[in-house]
């Protein structure tokens, strides 16, 4: 996203500025409508019915989890609009219960990270919760061969304030190519069953370099955020929940 946000910094980032990168980029919701940035109207309508069916983004002024929302049409254009266009379609069948799907939909959409890697080898560290093997007894390979994008906006914000335990929920995409289309086409894959646990937890601050003090050992010893993997009685596979971002 720096990008788009340098392209802000001269003029501020006002919803005229935002509206004037987002229209010079056509991005549009997947029912066609022209994304826009607007201040919040006070409907009583879903929010991402309003989005699909209007493309109007309520955007708070001078609100970083907005920005950062805002920032995050212009990186991903081709994810967001397929979040959106999954949560209207899922709304009505809901009956003014969310379901499991919008779950994953709102986690991927407030904490997402897209894992760009090859490696299936460290994929599968990643997948069973192998932190300290992972980010620090193969370090150097992970910088060559997985690339992370954080798609949440949540994230993003409290990242402006970085602590070990923010945790993004990610997928996996294949290296080198359109991170955007690539995640999109995985969220378009997902049945209308599919679940949270669809999403691997990642401990985002891990990455080696990405946080002062994770070039020790120790670092990844400190079970409050790089928790193990564990199972539920009956010997099934569950996914350990750990500090997020709200």
């Amino acid at each position: 996203m720096r990008p788009w946000h340098e392209r802000l910094a001269a003029g501020g980032a006002t919803l005229e500025a935002l509206n004037s990168l987002v229209e010079a980029a056509g991005v549009r919701t997947e029912g066609g409508r022209p994304v826009r940035f607007v201040p919040p109207g006070g409907s009583d309508a879903y929010y991402e019915m309003r989005v699909f069916e209007t493309g109007r983004v309520e955007t708070r002024p001078q609100n970083r989890h907005d920005l950062f929302n805002a920032l995050a049409w212009l990186a991903f254009p081709k994810t967001k609009a397929r979040i959106n266009a999954m949560h209207a379609a899922a709304i009505p069948r809901e009956r003014g219960r969310r379901g499991p799907l919008r779950d994953a939909l709102t986690l991927l959409d407030e904490g997402g990270a897209i894992v760009e890697c090859d490696d299936r080898e460290l994929i599968q560290m990643l997948r069973g919760f192998r932190w300290k093997e992972l980010f620090w007894g193969n370090r150097h390979r992970v910088r060559r061969a997985m690339r992370i994008q954080v798609l949440g906006h949540a994230v993003l914000d409290a990242a402006l304030k970085p602590w070990p335990g923010i945790t993004c929920k990610a997928i996996f995409v294949q290296d080198g190519g359109d991170a955007d289309a690539q995640a999109a086409a995985w969220l378009a894959a997902l049945g209308e069953d599919a679940t949270p646990r669809e999403l691997a937890p990642l401990p985002i601050f891990g990455y080696p370099g990405w946080f002062p003090g994770n070039d020790r050992a120790g670092f990844y010893g400190d079970t409050r955020y790089f928790r193990p993997f564990r199972k539920t009685p009956d010997g099934t596979e569950a996914v350990e929940l750990r500090p997020g971002v709200g």
